[in-house]
């Protein structure tokens, strides 16, 4: 979505069918996301065992037939891909991708998600790829700035990051670090003060490569940097509380201030899309202070 909503922004409707763009596009991504999902699941039922709450999920707790699960994958992939052709050549191409990351982070022998701090860079491609797909169904001749993927694409890390840093304070307390190495091999190359140091690296980039973007394609959008700072710093804080939603993004909704917060970005977001404010101006060129 923010891909989309950034092109019609910058760009406006390029794509000769915006409907049939659309519709083509989000069925590729659904499906592709869908097969990474699927073979996830599959190739860490052994090692989700060994968690409090994973060893819950179906992979886990019934014996699944391994081709039925390789031809499932396999639909939505050629699914996936048929759609992206039909959208655009460039959202093929990114669709491939995001399918190739799927098996770079999950498949033996590179299995990209067992070796700290590769396993979150390489989670993290996740949110440039998305972002540029959404972005090619609005504009499939030229891709978005280098600057809001580098945001997009640290701003990912951070995130999963925080939630390595949720597990890992859970898991070493209830259980200790034996069982987490084993759950997830990652873990050996990490402690809770370097997850900790890299969610603040990861934080800082992503904050210096949005600025970048904030201020060559439209300075309003600075108004949003004090919310935005607010989000990452309470996500932080809300990965180090037991239990945490970090650890199951699909509970975030819960969160009160979180959600306060997305919406007050998301009205900053749109008021400086139409609202001029011509004194920020000057935060775009040098200037000095005079002490004479």
């Amino acid at each position: 979505m923010p891909g989309i909503l950034l092109a019609l922004l910058l760009r406006g409707p390029i794509a000769q069918d915006i409907v049939l763009s659309l519709v083509t596009g989000f069925g590729a991504v659904v499906c592709i996301a869908s097969a990474n999902y699927v073979i996830n699941e599959w190739l860490d039922r052994d090692f989700d065992r060994l968690h409090p709450t994973k060893s819950t999920r179906a992979a886990v707790q019934r014996e699944l037939r391994g081709e039925l699960v390789f031809a499932e994958w396999l639909l939505f992939v050629v699914v996936g891909l048929a759609l992206a052709a039909v959208c655009s050549t460039i959202t093929l191409w990114l669709a491939a991708i995001f399918a190739l990351q799927g098996l770079v982070y999950n498949v033996p022998p590179v299995r990209s998600k067992d070796r700290a701090y590769i396993d979150v860079v390489s989670e993290a491609v996740n949110n440039p790829l998305r972002f540029m797909i959404g972005w090619s169904m609005i504009d499939p001749a030229t891709i978005p700035p280098s600057s809001i993927l580098l945001a997009y694409w640290t701003g990912g890390a951070f995130l999963m990051a925080a939630k390595r840093l949720s597990e890992y304070r859970q898991l070493a307390a209830s259980h200790g670090t034996e069982l987490l190495v084993r759950y997830r091999a990652s873990f050996a190359g990490y402690t809770e003060i370097s997850l900790t140091a890299s969610c603040f690296l990861y934080a800082l980039l992503s904050s210096f490569f949005m600025a970048i973007f904030l201020v060559k394609y439209r300075i309003e959008y600075i108004v949003c940097f004090p919310v935005l700072a607010a989000l990452f710093v309470h996500y932080l804080a809300l990965s180090m509380k037991p239990e945490s939603a970090a650890q199951s993004p699909e509970k975030l909704y819960r969160e009160t201030i979180l959600m306060g917060l997305v919406a007050l970005l998301g009205v900053l977001f749109v008021g400086a899309t139409f609202i001029d404010i011509p004194a920020l101006e000057t935060l775009t060129s040098q200037h000095y202070i005079t002490l004479r």
